[in-house]
């Protein structure tokens, strides 16, 4: 019993900050944590992204992966709530082998916890929990299209229990002949929970998720939109509410704009120079079902900047999951090589 009440309690907290709320179905729920300041400012994800100095793009779609990221360090850090903490580092490097590499890790860390039984009786002792996700990537190019694979090794701990799964990604991507427009589809994290927690528990699923993703940098003016539509795996996202306002309670499903507005993230990327970048971004999903009846504020809503300094790109992002605050992301890249690249 008390393996159990572990296990149990550390997959509600997770399942309360994974984004969109569309956790609570699977283990490894951390897989689906926004990773970079950039993607927490343009609304938590997007897969069709053409940037060729942010390595974490490659993080949401391995096709993303290109060989002028050749050398760049990328590390990203999350002060998140109560005390938890996640965070995810990444390193391009060139082989004689066909295509690109890159090696990251994933992570998070709950903290410290007081153990305790299933009746409440404190045992003086405390424990640690945390998750990681190597991530091992490739991708390669033909003509305009560009394809990639994430392989992702999985390690959950909590407490004395651990867990091991495997899971990838399998991105496409398709570039226009002038380079500014990017169509995506990513399915992420395909695979399976290989070990289970104690002796005797069911195989879990694993949050997959499929995407598609489209971007466009305007010819004439410094802007960049993009949209993704994520979990197209489940049409419906929403359970039904309940209307109290006749003489029954009925329940009311939501229509097809809002289905569907619950799959779209949007975000948009003003580049008044190449080292000055601001962004904003709008998550439908999260917005309804974080929000509050009687106070909507900005959840759902980001926003973040990024700066160029020489060798050095810093971004930061902020997004407001909830209205007892926002979500604060750092993220560093560092280019190893002689000089500074630009697109």
């Amino acid at each position: 019993m008390r393996k159990l009440y572990i296990v149990i309690i550390l997959q509600v907290i997770l399942i309360r900050i994974a984004s969109a709320q569309i956790g609570g179905e699977y283990t490894y729920d951390f897989l689906n944590l926004t990773n970079s300041a950039r993607m927490a400012a343009l609304g938590g994800n997007q897969v069709a992204l053409n940037d060729s100095l942010d390595l974490n793009v490659a993080y949401n779609n391995p096709s993303l992966l290109k060989a002028d990221m050749n050398n760049l360090l990328s590390l990203n850090y999350v002060d998140y709530f109560a005390g938890i903490s996640y965070g995810y580092a990444a390193y391009a490097f060139g082989t004689p082998l066909p295509g690109n590499f890159a090696v990251g890790m994933h992570y998070i860390n709950y903290g410290k916890f007081i153990e305790a039984l299933e009746t409440g009786e404190k045992t003086g002792s405390t424990f640690n929990a945390a998750e990681y996700a190597l991530n091992i990537l490739w991708s390669n190019r033909y003509k305009r299209f560009t394809y990639g694979v994430n392989l992702k090794p999985i390690l959950s701990s909590f407490e004395n229990y651990q867990s091991i799964g495997i899971a990838a990604d399998l991105g496409l991507s398709y570039y226009s002949k002038s380079q500014n427009t990017v169509l995506a589809v990513v399915a992420r994290n395909i695979g399976t929970q290989i070990t289970t927690y104690y002796d005797g528990a069911e195989r879990e699923s694993i949050p997959f998720d499929m995407q598609v993703g489209f971007s466009q940098r305007l010819a004439h003016a410094p802007i960049r939109l993009a949209a993704t539509l994520q979990h197209l795996q489940k049409w419906d996202l929403a359970q039904p509410e309940e209307d109290n306002s006749g003489t029954e309670t009925v329940y009311v499903e939501d229509g097809f704009a809002k289905k569907f507005m619950r799959h779209m993230v949007l975000g948009i990327e003003l580049l008044p120079s190449p080292n000055f970048t601001i962004r904003a971004g709008y998550n439908y999903q999260l917005r309804q079902e974080m929000k509050l009846d009687e106070k909507l504020s900005t959840v759902g809503f980001s926003w973040g900047f990024g700066f160029r300094i020489k060798r050095f790109q810093i971004n930061y992002g902020s997004a407001r999951y909830h209205l007892a605050g926002a979500s604060n992301l750092i993220s560093v890249a560092i280019n190893l090589n002689d000089g500074l690249r630009r697109n």
